[in-house]
């Protein structure tokens, strides 16, 4: 299984580049929802009043992933497009949309409720939406499983590919919920950040900050793609989920459930500890959740694991998409030959074990290799992809 298109929208802009420069350099502080989002250049006036932003975005991000893949017809020619799916993760879908309509109800009645709003609030809106615009007619799904959701869509999808069903899929995460109720609850709960910024495995965290976005990316078959001649970014070797069975909010604390996971994930892919050249970590900036990811990263890599990265603290937390967008990240950073470095981190929280090699103040160069990519999510949802250079004939 392999990627040859990537697509994102974040705060950043649309585009990967938009992204990539993003990761580079500090964030501003804050929340980061895409507040001048504008999806005219991927949908018609009608469309856009009545979708929610969840669905906007990721028909954006799959349309700009599908294009840098060489366009939908090169993926999935006509007969063909029963072997060509989609499958995305989001966590809380049309939240916003179903937010606004009940104020509307509440202050104006019944018959002010828009007639579109179930559809704009389904879970599976945004996958059926890009599915009808590349008129692709194989498997059409969507995993919602709090922030694993764009991890454990990505696996999805690698798998419809290696059990033969489809040759192509358009996989990622969307999540458009920096609004009213959701932020109220978060900040109740006291997950946000009080001084605005998410600062991964430092020891002044306390929390995180929201983001919105999108991000996709276009998986086919090793050799379909090859038979087009396809550009390849990158090989997915394996992936892997597991459960806490522990609580609806907190980690299991000891970290055991995702170390298991990140230790199914290699195992998948036929991988030593020793063989990963880049963890890709959640690092959402919480007290808890970042002291049980370094047990399970100390549980699976020892006092000799491979350098650390954390997107969010550049791009905030978007939820079911954060997943998506950091495989995305992990994609480039094979590309570009650097790893990024955690954003917000400035001093590394001895209480972590000082096991971590954290990616500190500027972009690391490497030599490209497997990269874990790791994702867990209220419920105790834990997701871990693998992700390399492409191994075999197709390799460049």
């Amino acid at each position: 299984m392999v990627v040859t298109g990537l697509g994102s929208v974040t705060a950043a802009g649309s585009g990967c580049d938009a992204l990539w420069q993003d990761l580079l350099a500090p964030p501003p502080l804050g929340h980061r929802p895409l507040e001048e989002w504008d999806a005219a250049p991927w949908m018609d006036r009608s469309e856009i009043r009545h979708t929610d932003r969840c669905t906007q975005f990721a028909v954006a991000a799959a349309a700009l992933a599908v294009t840098d893949a060489g366009g939908a017809e090169k993926l999935a020619p006509r007969a063909e497009t029963w072997r060509a799916g989609v499958v995305l993760g989001t966590a809380l879908a049309g939240v916003s949309t179903l937010e606004r309509q009940s104020l509307i109800r509440e202050a104006r009645g019944d018959k002010r409720v828009s007639p579109f709003v179930v559809p704009m609030i389904m879970p599976n809106a945004a996958a059926s939406a890009v599915s009808q615009r590349l008129g692709w007619r194989g498997p059409c799904e969507t995993l919602t499983t709090a922030c694993a959701s764009g991890t454990h869509a990505i696996a999805s999808a690698a798998r419809l590919i290696a059990y033969g069903v489809c040759d192509t899929v358009v996989t990622g995460g969307t999540e458009a919920a920096a609004y009213g109720t959701v932020l109220a609850g978060f900040s109740n709960m006291r997950a946000l950040s009080a001084g605005d910024r998410t600062r991964p495995f430092d020891s002044g965290r306390d929390g995180f900050t929201v983001a919105e976005g999108a991000a996709a990316l276009v998986l086919e078959a090793a050799d379909t793609a090859e038979e087009r001649g396809a550009r390849v970014y990158a090989e997915v070797l394996g992936a892997a989920n597991t459960a806490d069975a522990h609580d609806v909010t907190a980690p299991l604390a000891d970290g055991s459930a995702a170390a298991h996971c990140m230790s199914l994930a290699l195992r998948d892919a036929a991988l030593a500890p020793s063989d990963v050249a880049q963890l890709s970590a959640h690092g959402t900036g919480t007290v808890r959740g970042d002291l049980a990811e370094s047990l399970a990263i100390a549980g699976v890599f020892g006092d000799a694991g491979p350098p650390v990265t954390s997107a969010k603290g550049a791009t905030g937390h978007a939820f079911g998409a954060s997943g998506a967008l950091e495989a995305v990240a992990a994609v480039l950073s094979l590309a570009y030959g650097v790893i990024p470095p955690v954003q917000g981190l400035t001093t590394p929280d001895p209480e972590l074990g000082g096991v971590l090699d954290l990616v500190r103040g500027s972009p690391r160069p490497w030599t490209p290799g497997p990269i874990l990519s790791s994702s867990f999510g209220f419920g105790g949802q834990n997701g871990s992809v693998v992700l390399g250079p492409v191994r075999g004939p197709q390799a460049t």
